[in-house]
């Protein structure tokens, strides 16, 4: 098994794999997101992205990204250690980090078989929906009902009493 640093590549190097990837007849599924510290929504996200092809490369914001999205105080988790973090999941082959503020240019890039995305999403309302369509990469919804996230996890930790 390869080591989790060994996962994350730039941009370039992952276009490189992924087209000797494809040659070899693999099927690739792209996804993404803040991933600002591991839950169980994440887990049972990625494996089920992992179900649509034989790689999954995973998109991880970049800090720069995340602070718009998730507002003050986020990332907890530095990009790196995010980064990292995904990588190391079994179910992950790639994980590359980008600065944009959604996907739409990875896409154009990468141009994956397969773009997953979670259950607070539809088909109809992925953000990327018309680049994926322009594309033709089909669009997966995975994962389980979307009653798990991050901010409720930091909510229940304020709240738990401190010893």
């Amino acid at each position: 098994m390869r080591s989790a640093h060994s996962k994350i590549v730039s941009r370039e190097a992952l276009l490189q794999r992924l087209s000797a990837e494809r040659y070899r007849g693999k099927t690739v599924v792209f996804t993404n997101g803040c991933f600002d510290t591991l839950h169980v929504g994440h887990i049972r996200y990625l494996a089920g992205a992992k179900e649509q092809g034989d790689l999954l490369v995973v998109g991880v914001n970049a800090d720069s990204s995340v602070r718009p999205l998730k507002g003050p105080g986020r990332p907890v988790l530095d990009e790196n250690a995010r980064a990292l973090l995904v990588a190391a999941l079994r179910v992950v082959d790639y994980v590359v980090i980008f600065t944009e503020p959604n996907v739409e240019k990875l896409l154009e890039e990468l141009r994956p078989d397969v773009h997953a995305k979670g259950t607070d999403y539809t088909a109809d309302s992925v953000p990327e929906r018309a680049v994926a369509d322009r594309l033709g990469i089909r669009v997966a919804i995975v994962g389980d009902p979307k009653d798990h996230s991050t901010r409720s996890l930091f909510d229940t930790i304020r709240k738990a009493p401190h010893a």
